[in-house]
């Protein structure tokens, strides 16, 4: 199992990014993909997660309204589009692959996943 994150980089408070998430290798057609992200000397925290056979989807709190999370499942890509970006957002984002029943809720909690990417930097500073 592959998980290729890319699209991170610097933007100014107010903007936009959009990261994505190229999977390969997972047998299962029943997975979730999630976002989580890390900052200097905080632990790793859940940001959104989907459900990518039937598209459910999770965001947590302090990214509602901001982010949205999508598949497109042609390409096993799952976008996390990110926008009116706070410092606060800064940090490394990592996207992870966890099995999932149809139907169900997605996980955002990291011991639910398995596979891991490696990260992309998200800093938004002016």
């Amino acid at each position: 199992v592959q998980l290729q994150a890319s699209g991170g980089g610097l933007v100014q408070p107010g903007g936009s990014l959009r990261l994505s998430c190229a999977a390969s290798g997972f047998t299962s057609d029943y997975y979730a993909i999630g976002w989580f992200r890390q900052a200097p000397g905080k632990e790793r925290e859940g940001v959104s997660c989907i459900s990518v056979s039937d598209g459910i989807a999770y965001y947590t709190d302090s990214v509602m309204g901001r982010f949205t999370i999508s598949r497109d499942n042609a390409k096993n890509t799952v976008y996390l589009q990110m926008n009116s970006l706070k410092p606060e957002d800064t940090a490394v984002y990592y996207c992870a692959i966890a099995p999932v029943e149809l139907g169900a809720r997605p996980p955002l909690v990291a011991k639910s996943y398995h596979y891991w990417g490696q990260g992309t930097q998200v800093t938004v500073s002016s």
